[in-house]
């Protein structure tokens, strides 16, 4: 949120002056939920999570969670918090899609012994997932754009601006040409049949984006469809990436 090093992170200076600025622009007394968006190793887990405890003994937040946390990570937040009997984070935000699976090795299985909620993002992977972009074609607008602030057109065409990713979108639309179903609402509803995953976060650059993606919440995948889209992007369940 700034250049400084107490304008960023997960210090307890910073978490402190952060949800005062966030209630101020908001208008509100309070949120439901405060969540890190970036796991900050720099910074004492104790003093992170004290400090969360901190504002939610204020009132000021009801719940926290974390977002792009690992799950060696994750679990230490939990051990330490009910070590301090303090607030424990409820919820995670990963990314997680067809074209990226790694979180259902570690983090899936702890979310769901732990009880927390998962709500991942990119559940798209930026856009790739709907069937509209062509490798061989520069993207204009979108998150592959070059336009997109912060190298984030730079950040997710190395995510997934590749040519097995491409071969892997062709595949699966041809699936869902076959089921009579957008390939957009056959990937968020893939996301949705996983127990594990509360909701997905979805984005939209106009309102009619979002009619397929919306769909998925009334799509069921059976059990022989769910096998067949496992299998075909099984590879996409290695690695280990942060975010």
């Amino acid at each position: 949120m700034g250049p400084e090093p107490w304008n960023q992170g997960a210090s307890r200076k910073h978490l402190v002056d952060a949800i005062d600025g966030s209630l101020r622009r908001l208008g509100t007394d309070y949120v439901d939920l405060y969540q890190v968006h970036f796991d900050d190793r720099a910074t004492p887990l104790d003093e992170t999570l004290v400090a969360l405890d901190t504002i939610v003994r204020s009132g000021k937040v009801r719940y926290i969670g974390a977002s792009n946390i690992l799950a060696y990570r994750l679990a230490r937040a939990i051990g330490r918090s009910d070590t301090l009997k303090i607030s424990r984070y409820v919820s995670v935000q990963p990314r997680y899609n067809l074209l990226f699976r790694e979180i259902e090795r570690e983090l899936l299985p702890l979310a769901q012994e732990e009880g927390v909620a998962m709500i991942p993002f990119n559940p798209l992977a930026g856009g790739l997932l709907t069937g509209k972009y062509n490798k061989n074609e520069t993207p204009t607008e979108g998150r592959f754009s070059a336009a997109m602030s912060n190298n984030f057109g730079a950040l997710y065409q190395q995510r997934y601006w590749h040519d097995r990713q491409f071969q892997t979108v062709s595949q699966l639309g041809e699936i869902a040409k076959m089921r009579g179903v957008p390939l957009t609402t056959l990937s968020v509803a893939w996301v949705l049949a996983n127990p594990t995953i509360t909701a997905a976060i979805l984005g939209a650059s106009r309102l009619e984006q979002l009619d397929d993606s919306l769909a998925a919440a009334n799509y069921a995948i059976d059990p022989e469809l769910k096998d067949q889209l496992d299998e075909l992007t099984a590879e996409y369940r290695r690695g280990d990436a942060d975010r």
